[in-house]
């Protein structure tokens, strides 16, 4: 089975991550397969918006998206084979496109898969998603975006607390402080996420895809350089003895006993 599926149904390209067996953690097979995706959008002139979903079948708890493999960067001992060359981790949190992506989330999406959604336009979520930036119970940080944008989308206290504690919110609060757009219950997220994307289709598409770039434009002008500080701050991490702990105790299933270096 592919890790990423790719089917377009009139206007609208329904992009799905598909390693539920892995909590839907990005490899770089997904990597890829996410980038291949939005290639495929950006190139059919017949498509005018994506809808990023997640397979959560045969999970009791549903996750969206868990961020990164971490068995991968434990194995490798870098986060760089995460990443693509134009969309930056999992293919999509950095990536330039014309064509809005509307977020259809059930269920946790924390560390990358947090910074996947942040990557979006518009979020759909349900009643029993939740949204979270683990990285500091792993001596990591969020270089993939999250570090500046999550305090942009719930503002900075709320941002902060996220961050430092690691402890997600749920889709409520999240829909109260503005990350989440549309707030349904599970059985409805494909359809709401639809019903989104299908009233985007229905309006001009030259205002769309402008009214969008000046709405980001606005918001990110400091991403570049952010960017490259928080990727420099992941890579100083990965060296550091910490770091080695915190995997090991992820893949060990025990908690982790930080030294502070």
């Amino acid at each position: 089975m592919s890790e990423v599926e790719y089917v377009a149904t009139g206007a609208v390209a329904v992009i799905t991550l598909r390693r539920p067996e892995a909590r839907n953690a990005v490899n770089p097979a997904l990597a890829a397969g996410l980038e291949a995706a939005i290639d495929a959008l950006e190139a059919d002139a017949a498509l005018r918006v994506g809808i990023l979903r997640a397979d959560t079948e045969g999970q009791s708890r549903p996750v969206f998206c868990a961020g990164a493999d971490l068995k991968v960067v434990e194995q490798t001992g870098s986060a760089t084979s995460l990443d693509t060359a134009r969309g930056g981790f999992g293919g999509l949190a950095f990536r330039e496109r014309s064509k809005p992506i509307v977020a259809a989330v059930d269920g946790l999406a924390t560390a990358g898969g947090l910074e996947l959604v942040l990557a979006c336009d518009i979020v759909v979520a349900s009643t029993r998603a939740s949204f979270g930036l683990a990285e500091v119970r792993r001596n990591l940080v969020a270089a993939a975006g999250g570090l500046y944008r999550l305090p942009r989308a719930v503002g900075r206290a709320t941002a902060m607390d996220m961050i430092l504690t690691g402890e997600p919110i749920d889709a409520g609060r999240a829909h109260a402080l503005g990350l989440v757009s549309r707030l349904v219950d599970p059985a409805d997220v494909d359809a709401e996420a639809m019903r989104v994307a299908e009233a985007i289709v229905a309006a001009a598409p030259v205002a769309v895809q402008e009214s969008r770039r000046a709405v980001n434009l606005a918001a990110s002008e400091p991403d570049d350089a952010m960017r490259v500080a928080t990727r420099a701050m992941l890579d100083a991490l990965l060296e550091s003895e910490d770091t080695a702990e915190g995997l090991r105790a992820f893949a060990e299933k025990r908690p982790p006993e930080w030294k502070g270096r």
